[in-house]
């Protein structure tokens, strides 16, 4: 699982300095986790996301984001609690979930807003 920085997260999912409108930069949709090393609720999703990223691969990204570590992209997304988790679909808008979610919720979100399969 790959690790954003603004710049990486700028060319493979969003580049917020140059646009005011959402415009998503990757070639498959991606989920998103914001986290830091310091919640316990973000170690219980790191190994959910990690089946995740196996039984979605090829079909979606999962990425994640240390919220200290990269504070502007968190205060671009307005991230207030952690974990949480952007789901960014290839066509419209992103959507944002807070907490931990348990993994049939991951996989449910993934399937109706990445994957549209609902």
């Amino acid at each position: 699982m790959e690790h954003l920085t603004k710049q990486t997260f700028q060319e493979k999912v969003f580049n917020y300095e140059l646009n005011k409108e959402w415009k998503f930069e990757g070639k498959l949709p991606c989920l998103i986790d914001f986290y830091a090393d310091w919640c316990a609720p973000c170690k219980m999703v790191a190994p959910v996301l990690e089946e995740l990223a196996k039984e979605y691969d090829g079909k979606i990204n999962i990425y994640k984001v240390n919220t200290e570590e990269q504070g502007e992209l968190s205060q671009a997304f307005g991230i207030q609690s952690i974990p949480s988790i952007l789901f960014c679909p290839a066509e419209g808008q992103p959507q944002m979930a807070a907490g931990a979610l348990p993994k049939e919720s991951f996989k449910k979100a993934i399937d109706d807003i990445l994957l549209g399969k609902n």
